[in-house]
């Protein structure tokens, strides 16, 4: 089964009524229950009878999944903290089996099915993006994914949105917590191979949430420990300051050109990145980023060019009480953010209309952003995680503690 193929088949089941029909199947039975029991059958096999077509993707998902599981990163399957080993089922029948637990003795809810429907192509559409270089060109490969991604978003769906572009497929299936970290430089290699639109829009995604994670590392893993934090991240230092010399270099391109940042979403992404540990890409060059210190150089060379108007654009996203703000937000892996979200649409029935990507911005409608963060923020505390002997939310909303963040960094860009 090739990419091509392979993408083929998926498409076939977003295009099409495909999807209605699984949902109306599953919608016949007695009870909730039973309904998500049919459903997850069909997410474990991979197999879908839908009443149009048979749809049969298990050839194509396993062997993916083989071939990534063996470039390090196992993008279906959570790991359970507690047991020390990969989960057995995928992530999308963890949450269905969740909701069996919740909701299984209501009647069956066809808006619910179809999220977990969706939810379950999502992550095989996350599976595709990290085999774009198999096989072709990387760069067609990625914009086939991205229009799979529009008809999986698109009117045949749930309405549930997931990201706003194929480009944050590639981080979702990367911010699992992976016991051997070894695939991270190989795909940062082949990320670099990318065009210059698709790298700025990788930069964008994990600059802002990488920003977001290791903040929430500095406050509860490693007790504000700046060394320790570093020593503890040696995947994702690198990572960053690819995102961030991206965006310095992107940044300088549109200043010079005179085309403009709207919205500053690039001024912004570039403050979220260097919030956890700004004096590692403006100051002295830490050991953590040895192996990338030509992109830090390059991005601390542009920085300080443009140090004056880029503090003064930061200002405009200073968090406070009356506006949604990214560097008010903490969490501990990004997927997990999404999978909240996919979570509470289904206890409640109703899809979000925000995207992963919303959350990472201060632009854009800002109530509804703070209303899912907080929700998020509450399904964390009544289920925290135990960090340093603590019970800890691993997903906070605070914007006090996003202006201590915001005040910390600019005194030390301007250092």
């Amino acid at each position: 089964m090739t990419f091509d193929a392979g993408c083929a088949l998926v498409e076939s089941a977003l295009t099409g009524p495909a999807r209605r029909e699984i949902v109306a199947e599953a919608s016949v039975a007695k009870d909730f229950g039973r309904a998500l029991v049919r459903l997850r059958d069909h997410m474990r096999a991979n197999v879908w009878p839908a009443a149009s077509q048979r749809i049969d993707i298990e050839r194509i998902v396993n062997a993916f999944d083989r071939t990534t599981r063996q470039d390090g990163f196992h993008v279906l399957h959570d790991w359970d903290g507690k047991a020390d080993r990969v989960n057995e089922d995928t992530i999308p029948v963890d949450v269905l089996t969740y909701l069996i637990e919740r909701r299984g003795g209501q009647a069956p809810d066809p808006r619910a099915l179809a999220i977990l429907v969706d939810y379950h192509f999502f992550h095989i559409l996350a599976l595709f993006s990290l085999r774009i270089w198999d096989e072709g060109d990387a760069d067609a490969n990625l914009d086939r994914v991205g229009r799979l991604l529009t008809a999986l978003q698109g009117p045949e769906g749930s309405g549930q949105r997931f990201v706003a572009n194929a480009e944050t497929l590639l981080l979702i299936a990367t911010s699992h917590f992976e016991l051997q970290e070894r695939g991270y430089d190989t795909l940062l290699a082949r990320v670099r191979t990318l065009n210059d639109g698709h790298r700025t829009a990788i930069a964008l995604g994990h600059a802002a949430s990488m920003g977001c994670h290791l903040r929430f590392g500095f406050e509860a893993t490693y007790r504000r420990d700046t060394l320790v934090m570093r020593r503890d991240n040696l995947a994702d230092y690198p990572w960053l300051c690819f995102a961030l010399a991206t965006l310095m270099q992107e940044y300088s391109r549109r200043t010079t050109e005179g085309v403009p940042d709207e919205g500053d979403t690039i001024a912004e992404a570039i403050l979220n990145g260097v919030s956890p540990d700004a004096r590692a890409f403006v100051g002295d060059p830490p050991p953590v980023l040895s192996s990338c210190e030509r992109e830090r150089a390059a991005f601390r060379e542009r920085f300080l060019g443009y140090r004056a108007d880029l503090l003064g654009t930061f200002e405009r996203f200073r968090p406070s009480e009356r506006r949604f703000s990214t560097l008010s937000f903490f969490f501990n892996f990004s997927h997990n953010v999404l999978k909240g979200t996919v979570i509470d649409a289904l206890l409640r029935g109703q899809p979000w209309g925000l995207t992963f990507n919303d959350l990472l911005t201060a632009n854009g409608e800002g109530a509804q952003k703070e209303r899912l963060a907080t929700t998020l923020m509450g399904y964390a505390r009544a289920s925290p995680d135990t960090i340093n002997g603590r019970p800890t939310p691993v997903i906070v909303y605070d914007p006090e503690s996003g202006r201590e963040a915001f005040g910390i960094t600019m005194r030390k860009l301007k250092e």
